[in-house]
């Protein structure tokens, strides 16, 4: 069986807002349980984490919020692009996050959905806290600041 391409040819979907929205506490990788359709629209890039976030029901952790968009080519066998996605964690450590997250302003939302080396999906899960409006001045501050650095170090 040939190895599924990595590097700048394997698809990566990202949660662009995340790390500007909350503070990124903890993370930690999960399987995602997937039909055919959904795992061939995340190979062509057509999803979005945008509005995603991870909710632990029953011993269970789910995704919800993430869109992947249908498949073309699969006409009538098409999934529901909003529905719930089941994560792959082992029962302890969905035990583990789950105390975490009953602590006040805590959740667990996705930082990207990529494919390991061995083309299997896997969701980054982040336990974070979010961000208040003063954070996100300081943290546009820092960026500003970090990019007069390098265009400076670009000039020298």
């Amino acid at each position: 069986m040939s190895k599924k391409p990595s590097g700048p040819q394997q698809r990566r979907i990202l949660n662009k807002t995340a790390r500007y929205e909350y503070h990124i506490l903890q993370t930690q990788e999960s399987g995602i349980s997937l039909k055919g359709t959904e795992v061939k629209s995340i190979r062509e890039g057509r999803a979005s984490l945008d509005e995603a976030f991870a909710l632990i029901k029953d011993g269970e952790i789910f995704l919800v919020g993430c869109n992947i968009q249908t498949y073309a080519p699969a006409t009538s066998n098409n999934h529901d692009p909003l529905r719930k996605r089941k994560l792959l964690l082992h029962r302890n450590e969905i035990k583990k996050l789950y105390v975490k997250v009953k602590q006040a302003g805590h959740t667990l939302i996705p930082l990207a959905i990529y494919f390991n080396e061995n083309g299997i999906a896997k969701v980054e899960l982040a336990l974070a806290k979010g961000k208040t409006h003063a954070d996100k001045r300081e943290s546009i501050k820092k960026r500003d600041h970090q990019r007069d650095i390098d265009r400076a170090m670009r000039r020298r």
